[in-house]
């Protein structure tokens, strides 16, 4: 079935206005790129994943830990939305390595930056290339969020978020000191871990956000327990995070007073934590809890969390780690909220392919080697960041996210629960976390990469922005197959609209 469909559909637009349902489908006719010429016509499994080649190569990387290692991959070989391994199998890809290939494997547009003699590797710290701020302008900048004019390059998420950290201790030491220029004790202090030199400032962060794992990081991040076990941490204020309940529009009532709970927790904790002597110097949040179960609030909440860190003079940190580059059918997810007062910081990765952080001028330090490492980032996830720009640009894959709207029928609700999402970033609910593996794993054995990492009980879907139509056909087919159930967990797929606040994919029962 998925292949008939695709091979109707291999003169369509990569930008198709979609409307499917269990009796059919439609698009509209626009001029395009043929699928047939970037990537391959559907699935092909040839062994179980992990296969023999895949198990070979994981007892000879032993070296170091391979336990997360699900399987090699050939990406040679791999094209747009399908990742192939090393034992043959090609499988739909709505996984993108944690949200992290924007526009497919192997891309055109990327090869040819790869391939150019002068695009030579470099550190960006002390030495930066001759094109660097051109680049800089070019790309990151060309897409900086609403407010803000300086950015600041890093290599991962990690290192993004834990030196956006650092950014907002100096700037809130330095408006507590009145000046930028520390005091002796202060610099005798600082060499050993005592204040007042290492002042005892606190960030305040969401139960149920991830951050990364650096050590800074890891104590904003309440998720998993084996991510933080052993490893000391600070002692931060941590406040509860919504927990809605689904269907929205049948819990307006109750959503309401959770969020309305939830921001006097907040602003509570930040009351609270500054009367001991233990400021808020910031407060950090993701626009969507991806690693810990892709929890939603809605924009109202974080218009208001924005006012109460601005009424208490603490800086808000927008963590775009993975929402960020497009998925959500806007550049930054937090856009959707509609801020009168932009973010005093905005952290990237994954799809950017670089890392680092937006930043307002205040939160600039000025003394060298505050904010620093050798390598800043590197110059080539730069150049390549340059070219997904345009083909996000004049392949119009923004648009095509706002429109690639899920929305599975469910006849088995004692199985499938929660559906939520905002453009192509979207989640459901299975009923348990064993039934929750046993469907990721049938999945990925016809044919299709899922995430196997958020919360407990979810399956999300973060495809690449170049995911189009004919993958959705595919995709709902191989969820079909693998379903714990021999009759249909779905009856189609409707795409349209993207709701606004926040766009919920409905689950319906039917007969």
């Amino acid at each position: 079935m998925a292949s008939s469909i695709l091979s109707r559909h291999l003169a369509s637009s990569l930008r198709p206005s979609l409307g499917l349902s269990a009796s059919g489908y439609r698009h509209q006719q626009t001029p395009a790129k043929r699928v047939e010429e970037v990537e391959f016509d559907g699935p092909c499994m040839k062994t179980e994943v992990p296969g023999p080649r895949s198990k070979i190569l994981a007892q000879q990387l032993a070296i170091q830990s391979v336990v997360q290692v699900n399987f090699f991959c050939d990406y040679e070989e791999s094209k747009g939305n399908y990742l192939v391994d090393v034992d043959g199998n090609r499988m739909l890809d709505v996984y993108t390595q944690i949200a992290s290939i924007p526009i497919g494997y192997n891309h055109l547009a990327l090869t040819k930056v790869m391939t150019d003699p002068k695009n030579m590797v470099s550190t960006l710290g002390m030495m930066p290339p001759e094109q660097f701020s051109e680049k800089l302008v070019n790309d990151l900048m060309a897409v900086a969020p609403k407010g803000f004019s300086r950015v600041q390059t890093m290599a991962c998420g990690s290192c993004s978020n834990e030196n956006a950290y650092k950014a907002i201790f100096i700037w809130y030491r330095v408006r507590m000191r009145g000046t930028p220029e520390p005091t002796p004790e202060e610099v005798r202090t600082s060499v050993i871990n005592q204040v007042p030199g290492c002042p005892d400032l606190t960030l305040l962060s969401l139960m149920g956000g991830f951050h990364r794992r650096t050590l800074g990081c890891l104590a904003t991040t309440h998720t998993k327990a084996i991510q933080k076990l052993d490893v000391p941490s600070f002692d931060w204020p941590i406040a509860p995070f919504p927990q809605l309940r689904y269907p929205l529009d049948q819990f307006e009532r109750e959503n309401a007073q959770e969020e309305a709970r939830c921001q006097e927790e907040v602003e509570d904790l930040i009351v609270k934590w500054n009367q001991k002597g233990r400021h808020v110097a910031g407060v950090v949040i993701e626009p969507i809890q991806a690693e810990g179960g892709d929890n939603h609030a809605s924009f109202d909440f974080y218009r208001k969390l924005r006012g109460i860190t601005k009424k208490h003079g603490c800086a808000f940190q927008v963590d775009e780690v993975q929402t960020g580059g497009g998925s959500t059918g806007k550049f930054w997810a937090h856009e959707h909220w509609g801020l009168d007062d932009p973010a005093d910081i905005v952290s990237f990765s994954k799809k950017m392919l670089t890392g680092g952080y937006y930043q307002k001028d205040s939160f600039q330090p000025d003394k060298l080697f505050r904010i620093f490492n050798t390598w800043l980032g590197d110059h080539t996830k730069n150049l390549f960041l340059t070219e997904v720009i345009k083909v996000i640009k004049t392949e119009n894959l923004l648009d095509q996210a706002k429109r690639t709207v899920w929305s599975f029928v469910d006849k088995y609700p004692h199985l499938l629960s929660r559906a939520r999402g905002i453009g192509t970033f979207c989640a459901i609910d299975v009923k348990d976390e064993d039934t929750h593996n046993n469907l990721l794993l049938k999945a990925r054995n016809k044919g299709k990469t899922l995430s196997m990492d958020c919360g407990t009980q979810s399956i999300r879907f973060q495809s690449a922005l170049v995911f189009t139509e004919h993958h959705a056909h595919l995709f709902l087919d191989i969820l079909n197959d693998a379903s714990l159930s021999s009759s249909r967990v779905y009856t189609g797929i409707q795409c349209g609209p993207a709701q606004t606040d926040p766009y919920t994919v409905n689950l319906q029962r039917r007969g």
